[in-house]
């Protein structure tokens, strides 16, 4: 049997219906979902969802997750799930914020 885990991505224009997918091996099952960029009701929804409906046994968040968003998903899942928040060190978040910046995330280029 496979651990069956979730990463969920910021993205702005990131749709948790359409923009999903699934990488198995023998011993994961790992599904990457977008979400859309600081809507961090919708991705607790996601996150309930895929715990749920999924059987997901542990989530992984990206690094636009504060503590209380963090938070916000672990109450939302059992108590059982693990729920995982990626970090980084100043200079990787420098590198991040000057590529999404060229990508236009916070100017509503596409």
């Amino acid at each position: 049997m496979a651990l069956k885990a979730a990463f969920i991505m910021l993205a702005p224009d990131g749709d948790p219906l359409k923009h999903r997918a699934s990488v198995k091996t023998g011993k994961l099952e790992i599904t990457t979902v977008a979400v859309s960029l600081f809507d961090f009701d919708e991705a607790v929804d996601v996150c309930r969802n895929l715990v749920r409906d999924e059987g997901i046994q542990a989530l992984f968040l990206c690094a636009y997750f504060s503590h209380e968003e963090v938070a916000r998903v672990a109450r939302a899942v059992s108590e059982k799930v693990p729920v995982h928040a990626a970090r980084s060190d100043v200079p990787g978040a420098m590198k991040m914020s000057a590529m999404y910046m060229t990508e236009g995330w916070f100017l509503g280029r596409d």
